[in-house]
């Protein structure tokens, strides 16, 4: 059994070696449509591992809360006919008095259970200088959870202590790309830097983060900055000595809404710009929002002036959106294999059309129906293996290709590679069945008549 099943494979390799060109050419479907397989499921592979670069950057069991405009409702002609002495008359929210996103909120939102820690975030514009170089740059305001969150490291110093927490101490932790700009030969380590109009005193210094380009790009989306060009002082330093929003009166926030309906200028009166929720089972989460937004609209005076946003559930959404990004990229790279099995088909046909005599001739001498389906399946499985590999082989070479020059993340799996390479031989067995059927069927005495 054996020795036929190899005897009518090499038949059919003569064959094929007496035909190279056209044999090629036929195999030129399943090459490209191998090659192209590898390269879509390459390019959907690496935007996954970027979807969970970024959750892993924003943190997939974190809540975060964002401060918003203070949303007006009311009719135009009412508003257009107010004067400043009915301005305290109007109804509606636009006069509600709201105290913004401030450090009580911090603390109340810390007494939820599931909770494993609440950390506000200030961030203001600001310059730094020193040795006759300055920069512009974001002085932020954080607790020690920012740095334990991010799981980006110290590479030099440590992190702030209990004192310098509690009391404003005027000391920072400054990003890696600020290190290089400003203390290019100098250990920064106890030596000052000015931001703004205060000396800060380095304590220590952040680890490079290397993301891609798009992550940089989607994480600006989702109000991410790049943490290597930014200042990091103590919440506690950032509003004692520089700003504090929340130190303002009732009549201050009236004569606000006052100027802002005669300007329309925007004035921000949070005194945190975003507040991080780490909660500790990510089964919770949603709860906790809910009840996190409940507990805020009571103490903002029912003004929604926050905004809370769960990336667990943002970042999901893009998932699922790329998984069906990269459904459709593999539905594509797959016509091309099934035009590649086309093409088998349609050669072996014309094939067993010009070799008809041949037919008759070894089923005169002794061929079964048997052995004439093995020549020919054997002719469209070796050029469906031959394509194959060849495939696998450009398809590696296409992933590189696009990773270096068009910058586009890319991972070749094994199984990707060895799902293209069983489906092009599958399509070379279903393709090549009916040729070899039809070849079969020939009458030896009507074939050996044929020209």
């Amino acid at each position: 059994m054996y020795r036929k099943l190899i005897y009518n494979f090499g038949i059919g390799m003569e064959a094929l070696g007496q035909n190279r060109l056209r044999a090629f050419l036929t195999s030129l479907g399943i090459i490209f449509g191998v090659a192209s397989v590898i390269a879509m499921l390459a390019i959907g592979r690496g935007a996954q591992a970027e979807i969970i670069e970024q959750m892993e950057l924003l943190g997939a069991n974190n809540i975060i809360i964002n401060p918003v405009l203070e949303q007006e409702e009311g009719d135009l002609a009412e508003e257009e006919e107010s004067t400043d002495a009915e301005a305290g008359e109007e109804s509606g929210l636009a006069n509600r008095f709201t105290p913004g996103l401030s450090m009580q909120d911090v603390t109340s939102l810390n007494r939820l259970p599931q909770v494993d820690y609440v950390r506000p975030e200030i961030v203001i514009e600001s310059i730094a200088i020193r040795k006759g170089r300055k920069r512009s740059n974001k002085l932020v305001g954080v607790t020690n959870e920012f740095f334990e969150e991010l799981d980006q490291p110290l590479i030099e110093g440590r992190l702030f202590n209990e004192a310098q927490h509690n009391y404003g101490y005027p000391v920072c932790i400054i990003g890696s790309a600020i290190k290089s700009r400003f203390f290019p030969k100098d250990e920064p380590i106890g030596k000052q830097i000015k931001c703004g109009h205060l000396w800060l005193t380095v304590v220590g210094v952040m680890a490079p983060r290397h993301v891609s380009r798009e992550v940089r790009e989607e994480l600006a989306n989702l109000g991410i900055r790049n943490y290597d060009f930014d200042i990091y002082t103590p919440v506690k330093t950032l509003l004692l000595r520089y700003e504090n929003r929340a130190l303002i009166t009732a009549k201050d926030v009236q004569d606000a809404n006052r100027r802002r309906r005669r300007s329309r200028e925007i004035e921000n009166y949070h005194q945190l710009d975003k507040v991080v929720m780490r909660v500790s089972d990510v089964s919770y989460i949603r709860k906790i929002a809910e009840v996190s937004n409940r507990m805020l609209s009571r103490r903002h005076n029912e003004v929604v002036d926050y905004e809370i946003t769960v990336p667990e559930q943002l970042l999901a959404q893009r998932q699922r959106t790329m998984e069906i990004f990269n459904i459709v990229l593999g539905a594509i790279a797959s016509i091309s294999l099934l035009v590649g099995g086309i093409g088998i088909m349609n050669i072996m046909l014309a094939s067993v059309m010009e070799r008809i005599k041949e037919i008759g001739l070894r089923m005169s001498i002794g061929a079964t129906r048997k052995d004439i389906i093995l020549q020919f399946m054997s002719e469209a499985v070796a050029i469906s293996v031959s394509g194959g590999l060849i495939g696998i082989l450009l398809g590696l070479g296409l992933s590189y290709v696009i990773r270096v020059f068009a910058d586009i993340q890319t991972i070749v799996s094994t199984w990707s590679v060895i799902l293209a390479f069983f489906v092009a031989v599958l399509i070379g067995l279903i393709f090549g069945i009916y040729p070899a059927r039809r070849a079969s069927a020939q009458d030896p005495v009507v074939s050996l008549r044929s020209n």
